[in-house]
């Protein structure tokens, strides 16, 4: 029986995953596709931005979303049971794109795909990890992913200071193709240093692509025929050896806000704010008076964007809902006085 090839889109918080996913499924043609979403909090957000696409190619039903918890370190209570409810549909699909948190180390989830209960259905088709191109280059990962992983292979007892260069580390290592997003955001010598850059720490082999807004053509990723679940050895981790991996180094909270009247100076609102407190994404839905449709709302760092998608349903309540996401000791509550609103 064939197997059914799933591709892993890892990245970090706010790289562009989702909308990556969002252009797959206007772009999938006749391809039966199925979605596993999995984020780092409470409110659905990502899930929502794919059905709420208004695509027939991407419905209800196809998109199974697992909130408030990482994959990598709930493989056995989470992954298993919604990878198989996926598998043993009527109509399985012919391809899984599994979205995992910005949070989550990508190798676990890899190593699952060896477990007998998937393994003669499933394989990995390959693991594509998302850059935030004008992130990386302002310096957010300003520690060399690949002298880090020399250290702590030299010394495990090495204390782990930078979470962020960690994850940013194991998820290039895992990757069999690197998309350099937002590339619209810098010139062409930022963007080739960035290049150079990222290729010193990947795999020989691994290929890098640019993309503006997420969007590449479906045959770039799928695909790619990795099976990386019998590549593991070659895929590098800092934490190879650990039990797992702990997300005590961030935070994350629910706002509830009041209806926005001004959208752009909420928009600078959240940039400043995200400047103040070193909040790393900000993302989520408004509700705009006199607007039939809600607004969506994301944010990295002090770089917002905000667009109107779909028209509030009648079955669903119209508020303004945000997460918030950062290192540990979020000021929660002069966050919430800044942007007016209340943790939910």
């Amino acid at each position: 029986m064939r197997r059914i090839p799933a591709t892993i889109v890892t990245g970090f918080l706010g790289a562009g995953k989702t909308s990556l996913i969002r252009s797959l499924v206007e772009n999938a043609g006749s391809r039966r596709l199925a979605f596993l979403i999995n984020e780092f909090g409470e409110l659905g957000v990502d899930r929502e931005l794919l059905t709420g696409c208004g695509l027939d190619s991407c419905t209800e039903d196809d998109v199974v979303e697992l909130t408030n918890g990482c994959l990598c370190c709930t493989v056995a209570d989470d992954f298993l049971p919604a990878i198989t409810k996926l598998l043993d549909r009527a109509d399985p699909p012919e391809h899984i794109i599994i979205e995992t948190s910005g949070l989550a180390l990508p190798k676990p989830l890899v190593k699952a795909f060896g477990w007998p209960e998937v393994r003669s259905r499933v394989t990995v088709d390959g693991v594509v990890a998302v850059v935030d191109a004008p992130a990386v280059a302002d310096g957010r990962f300003a520690d060399d992913p690949a002298a880090l992983a020399v250290a702590r292979a030299a010394d495990p007892s090495l204390d782990h200071e930078s979470p962020l260069a960690e994850l940013f580390a194991d998820q290039l290592a895992c990757a069999d193709l690197v998309v350099l997003n937002k590339a619209d955001l810098l010139d062409a010598a930022a963007m080739a240093a960035l290049a150079g850059e990222v290729v010193g720490c990947l795999r020989p082999g691994v290929k890098t692509v640019t993309a503006r807004h997420g969007r590449l053509a479906v045959e770039v990723l799928l695909g790619l025929g990795a099976a990386a679940e019998d590549d593991l050895v070659a895929r590098p981790s800092v934490h190879d050896g650990e039990g797992g991996h702990e997300h005590d180094d961030f935070d994350s909270f629910l706002l509830a806000l009041p209806d926005i009247v001004d959208p752009d100076g909420f928009a600078r609102r959240i940039a400043a704010i995200a400047a103040l407190y070193d909040v790393l994404r900000m993302k989520g839905f408004l509700a705009v008076p006199g607007r039939a449709r809600r607004l969506v709302v994301q944010g990295v760092g002090d770089r917002v964007d905000y667009y109107f998608d779909r028209d509030w349903r009648e079955d669903e309540r119209r508020a303004s809902r945000l997460v918030v996401v950062g290192r540990a000791g979020l000021d929660r509550a002069a966050i919430a006085a800044a942007l007016g609103g209340s943790e939910a």
